[in-house]
C-alpha cells in the first residue's frame, strides 16, 4: 500500500515547490543544496529613460535552474513605490541581439519564471538584464554576469514508483526533468540513484544503496512498512541532485514458495557453474540473464531477460552452461523456484563480469631430472587454451607448488617464465609439482584450476654411489652370514633328530678296552650271574667258545646303539637258549 508523499528539497525561489499535489510528511528530510547566486553587475545603458532612476533599482539578482525550470529573482529598493513593474531581456553572448525574456515582462513581484524560453543549446552562454518600470519612467538596465545554463542547472528530484514483495521492494525511477528535457538529454542514461531506506517505526536505522532506474532493494522483512527517498547523481561531473519526496510502502506477507538465496557463478574450465541455496526438495528452478547496460536505460526491461541454456526446469541447486553464451561484458543472472504450490519471486540479481572471471585453462607440466640435485620444469598451454584469446588479452603468471613426495612441506613460487629449475635437491629423491595459471596484476586473483601432479626422481650423486656400493657389499655379506647360520642350524637339527647308526671313529677309539666299554654302556636291565650244572666237560669247552663269539657280537651291537641310549639282550638270551639246548641233548 502506498502512503502519503513528502515534498522534495529542491524549491523554487520564494519557497514555491517545483512539484505540486504532494502532502507534507513528518519525516526528517535533508536540506537542499543551492548553487551560489549570481550577483547583478549594474551597468548604465544608453537606451531607456533615466527619469526616476533613484527610486527604481533592482539589486541582488539571482538565477536558479532546476532541471528545465528557469527562475529569476531580485531585490528592489522600489518595493514601497506603487505601480512598479519589472521586465527582463536576454541574448546569446556575442550576438548583440537582446530579446524579451518570456515570463518576465511587467512583473509586479520580485521573481519570474522564464522556463518557456527557447534555447537551442544549453551549453551556450546567456546574458540577462533587468530594469524597474513605473509608467513611462524606467531605471537603467542591470546586467547579470553571463552563465551557461547546463553548468548552472541543479539536478531535481526524480519520480519514483514502488511495488512490494515479501522481502524486497521494486523501484521504478524516472530521471529528473521531462522526457523531452533538453537539459539532461545527453545524461538520462548516466544518472545513478542513491536510495535512503528505513523502517517507518524507526527512522534511525537507515541504510543507503545505489540503484538503477529499474531495480530492487533486497534483504527486507515481510509485513513491515518501509520509507525511502531517492536522489539522482552524475558522478563523472560530481553533481548531486535533490532528494525526492519520501515514499512509504508495506511489504507483503511471507510468500509460500521462498526465493533461492546466495546465488553465485563460478568458472569451471570450459563452462560456467551457477549455484544457489534452497531449503526444500522436490523443486524445479529456472535461471535467466540480462545485459547490465540495459539496467541503465530508464523504463521497463522485464521482457529483455533471457533463459540460460541448461538452467531451465532443473531439479538440482546448480546448473552448468557453456562459456560461449557470454561475450566480454557485464551481465546479471537471477533464479526462481517452482513447485506444486506456485512460483517464488525472483532471487537477488547477481552481477557477473566476464572480464573479471575469464576462463583460464590449467597448464600442462613436464619435469625432467638434470643432475643429482636439480629438476627442470616446463610449463605449457593446454590445447583448449591455445584456441582461446585469454593468453593474448591477459598476461599470465604461474603459481607453482613443489614438494618432496614423502613430505607434506610445500614450496609455493610465482613464475613468469615457462621454463625454470629447482636447485639444491636431494639425490635419488622423488619430487612432485603442480601449477595453475593466474592473470598478472589481477586484484581478484582469478586463475585456472591446478594442473595434474607430475613426479620425478633426481639422479644419484657421488655420495649416493658410495653408499650404494657399501649397501651392496653389506647385503652380500649378510647373505653369506645367513647361509652359514642356516647350515649350522640344519646340522644341529639333523644331529639331534636324525643321528647316525655308527659312532664316529674318533669316538670309537676311546672305547677299545672291554671293561671300560662295559662301564660306559648302559643296559636296559640289571646283569645277573648265571650258574649252570655241568655234567659233561667236553661240551663245556664248545659252549664257552660259542659264548665268547656271542659276547663279541653283543659288544659290537651295544656300541652301535649307544647313541640312542638303548641296546638289546636278545643275542645273549639266544646264546643261553643254545647252551640249554646243548645241555639237553647231552643229557639225552
Amino acid at each position: 500500500m502506498l502512503h502519503g508523499l513528502v515534498s522534495g528539497h529542491c524549491r523554487e525561489p520564494g519557497g514555491g515547490r517545483r512539484r505540486r499535489g504532494r502532502p507534507a510528511s513528518r519525516h526528517h528530510t535533508t536540506p537542499p543544496r543551492h548553487h551560489p547566486p549570481d550577483r547583478a553587475v549594474p551597468r548604465a545603458c544608453a537606451d531607456g529613460d533615466t527619469r526616476g532612476e533613484a527610486n527604481l533599482k533592482s539589486e541582488n539578482v539571482e538565477i536558479h535552474i532546476i532541471d528545465d525550470n528557469f527562475f529569476l529573482k531580485w531585490n528592489s529598493s522600489s518595493e514601497s513605490v506603487r505601480n512598479v513593474t519589472f521586465s527582463a531581456d536576454y541574448q546569446i553572448l556575442g550576438t548583440d541581439n537582446w530579446k524579451k525574456l518570456p515570463g518576465c515582462q511587467h512583473i509586479t513581484s520580485s521573481k519570474c519564471n522564464f522556463s518557456s524560453v527557447e534555447l537551442k543549446d544549453v551549453f551556450e552562454k546567456i546574458e540577462l538584464r533587468i530594469r524597474a518600470e513605473e509608467g513611462n519612467n524606467t531605471s537603467t538596465w542591470y546586467e547579470v554576469e553571463p552563465f551557461v545554463p547546463f553548468l548552472k542547472a541543479q539536478i531535481g528530484p526524480p519520480d519514483v514508483h514502488l511495488e512490494a514483495e515479501d522481502k524486497a521492494i521494486i523501484l521504478s525511477i524516472s530521471p529528473p526533468g521531462t522526457e523531452d528535457s533538453i537539459m539532461w538529454a545527453l545524461d538520462r542514461s548516466s544518472f545513478r540513484y542513491s536510495v535512503v531506506i528505513w523502517k517507518n517505526s524507526s527512522s534511525l536505522e537507515e541504510r543507503t544503496e545505489t540503484v538503477y532506474p529499474e531495480d530492487k532493494i533486497y534483504k527486507l522483512s515481510p509485513e513491515i512498512t518501509y520509507c525511502l527517498k531517492v536522489k539522482a547523481e552524475l558522478r563523472l561531473q560530481s553533481r548531486v541532485g535533490c532528494y525526492s519526496p519520501v515514499y512509504c510502502i508495506n511489504t507483503t506477507e511471507r510468500h509460500k514458495v521462498p526465493s533461492p538465496e546466495n546465488v553465485q557463478i563460478n568458472v569451471d574450465n570450459q563452462a560456467y557453474v551457477l549455484k544457489w541455496d534452497y531449503p526444500y526438495e522436490s523443486t524445479t528452478f529456472q535461471a535467466q540473464w540480462l545485459r547490465a547496460f540495459l539496467k541503465k536505460i530508464p523504463g521497463k526491461h522485464s521482457n529483455k531477460w533471457k533463459q540460460i541454456p541448461n538452467c531451465e526446469n532443473v531439479t538440482t541447486t546448480h546448473c552448468v552452461f557453456p562459456r560461449d553464451i557470454f561475450s566480454m561484458g557485464i551481465y546479471y543472472v537471477r533464479v526462481r523456484a517452482s513447485n506444486g504450490n506456485g512460483t517464488s519471486f525472483w532471487s537477488e540479481e547477481k552481477e557477473f563480469n566476464t572480464e573479471v572471471k575469464p576462463i583460464i585453462f590449467p597448464p600442462v607440466i613436464s619435469m625432467k631430472s638434470i643432475t643429482d640435485d636439480s629438476l627442470h620444469v616446463s610449463v605449457g598451454a593446454s590445447e583448449e587454451s591455445e584456441n582461446m584469446s585469454v593468453n593474448q588479452l591477459y598476461p599470465l603468471v604461474y603459481e607453482v607448488i613443489f614438494w618432496e613426495n614423502t613430505s607434506n612441506a610445500e614450496r609455493k613460487v610465482l613464475e613468469k617464465r615457462t621454463d625454470f629449475t629447482f636447485p639444491n635437491l636431494k639425490p635419488l629423491t622423488v619430487y612432485c609439482v603442480k601449477a595453475r595459471a593466474l592473470i598478472e596484476n589481477d586484484r581478484w586473483n582469478k586463475g585456472s584450476s591446478y594442473s595434474d601432479t607430475v613426479c620425478e626422481k633426481t639422479k644419484p650423486g657421488n655420495t649416493s654411489k658410495t653408499w650404494l656400493i657399501a649397501g651392496i657389499c653389506t647385503a652380500l655379506f649378510s647373505i653369506l652370514v645367513v647361509i652359514y647360520v642356516v647350515r649350522v642350524f640344519l646340522r644341529c637339527v639333523k644331529y639331534v633328530f636324525f643321528p647316525s647308526s655308527k659312532p664316529p671313529s674318533s669316538v670309537d677309539q676311546y672305547f677299545s678296552d672291554q671293561p671300560l666299554r662295559n662301564l660306559l654302556l648302559s643296559t636296559s636291565e640289571e646283569q645277573t650271574e648265571r650258574c649252570f650244572i655241568i655234567e659233561n666237560a667236553s661240551i663245556i669247552t664248545e659252549i664257552e667258545e660259542t659264548n665268547e663269539v656271542d659276547e663279541v657280537h653283543e659288544e659290537y651291537n651295544s656300541q652301535a646303539s649307544q647313541d640312542s641310549g638303548n641296546y638289546s639282550n636278545e643275542d645273549e638270551n639266544s646264546g643261553s637258549k643254545i647252551s640249554e639246548e646243548f645241555l639237553q641233548q647231552d643229557s639225552v
